[in-house]
């Protein structure tokens, strides 16, 4: 409790973003949570169990408000921020846990919305505002808002990469056979002139995956590994899905863990790409929006979905050089996990 009490402080003494403060810190990371899909017009009573949880940091996913929008004065966007500071478990965490937050579709302002929404910029600035992005941040001078921050000491280290896959992202192909089993509402596009992310975001990932670092949690809205499913993700576009794992072999980035969330329901997956080492995935998904229903096969899932309100959790031992991704649910109980070992997570000799 001291520690975060003195962390807040300090955060308000320097006017800096949490996760600004804290890196200079350069506090060890052993408990890290996250979430997404928090629909400001619907209670929210898991942030009881994740602030019980005690995260040392928190990854904001995406959706993070929904406030979809279609002119240029985003009032909706605007309410649905200003709702989301009166949520009392929401605003104490922001005011009181370390954090960083990308958007996905909801609080980017178009449902499933890409590189062709018109108001993105707007729904931009209103990002920036509430999440209190200090004014010399170079998420205000490039377009998009990926990011990307190490924490700890060498040896010890975790770096956060949050990837925009809004901004850049090209349209997708629409499915021959709406609500179709694994056709649902888009198809995979083999067209090498769809990007995900965009060339300039493209080759900042490779240089920050050359960085040093001990563990790394890639942070995509989207689901990364997902498959048997014909919603959003990043098999829609299976040459970019293809580049991720080669920039990833091309860096020599080792104890690469995707996060993700959209869905509306919590899951766990795992792929070995040739030449890679295993890539493990959590999804988790939502802080309140639920796919009850959710039915679909997990050709590389490990174990069922998890269709109730859930938030994701990252625990790491450093002694033993071990983490451990989890799901938990509305009163904290882990729902799904798996036990990951450092060395299982390398690049083969």
């Amino acid at each position: 409790m001291f520690k975060r009490r003195t962390i807040a402080r300090l955060m308000a003494a320097a006017s800096l973003t949490p996760a600004s403060s804290f890196a200079q810190q350069g506090t060890l990371l052993s408990r890290i949570a996250f979430g997404s899909c928090a629909n400001q017009a619907k209670p929210q009573p898991i942030w009881e169990a994740i602030h019980a949880y005690r995260p040392e940091f928190f990854i904001f996913a995406g959706d993070n408000v929904y406030g979809d929008f279609q002119t240029a004065e985003a009032g909706n966007l605007r309410q649905a921020y200003d709702a989301a500071t009166r949520i009392a478990g929401y605003a104490k965490l922001r005011d009181t846990v370390p954090h960083l937050a990308i958007w996905d579709d909801h609080d980017y302002g178009s449902n499933d919305g890409g590189v062709e929404f018109p108001h993105k910029a707007v729904a931009k600035e209103e990002f920036l505002r509430f999440w209190k992005v200090p004014p010399d941040d170079v998420r205000r001078t490039r377009e998009g808002i990926y990011t990307a921050q190490t924490f700890g000491p060498s040896g010890r280290s975790v770096q956060v990469i949050l990837l925009d896959v809004r901004w850049f992202r090209s349209p997708l192909r629409i499915t021959d056979q709406r609500g179709a089993p694994g056709k649902e509402r888009y198809l995979p596009d083999p067209s090498p002139d769809k990007t995900m992310m965009g060339n300039t975001q493209w080759a900042w990932l490779a240089a920050e995956l050359r960085k040093p670092a001990d563990l790394r949690l890639v942070v995509s809205s989207t689901q990364v590994l997902a498959e048997g499913h014909g919603w959003e993700r990043w098999g829609n576009f299976p040459l970019e899905r293809q580049k991720l794992f080669d920039t990833i072999r091309a860096a020599g980035a080792n104890n690469v863990v995707f996060l993700s969330g959209d869905r509306h329901i919590g899951a766990l997956y795992r792929e070995t790409p040739p030449g890679l080492y295993p890539l493990n995935e959590v999804t988790s998904s939502g802080i309140n929006q639920v796919y009850a229903a959710a039915k679909e096969p997990g050709p590389n899932r490990l174990g069922d979905l998890l269709a109730e309100a859930n938030f994701g959790t990252i625990d790491i031992d450093w002694a033993g050089r071990r983490l451990t991704l989890g799901l938990r649910e509305v009163q904290g109980e882990v729902r799904r996990s798996v036990d990951l070992r450092f060395d299982e997570l390398r690049l083969p000799s």
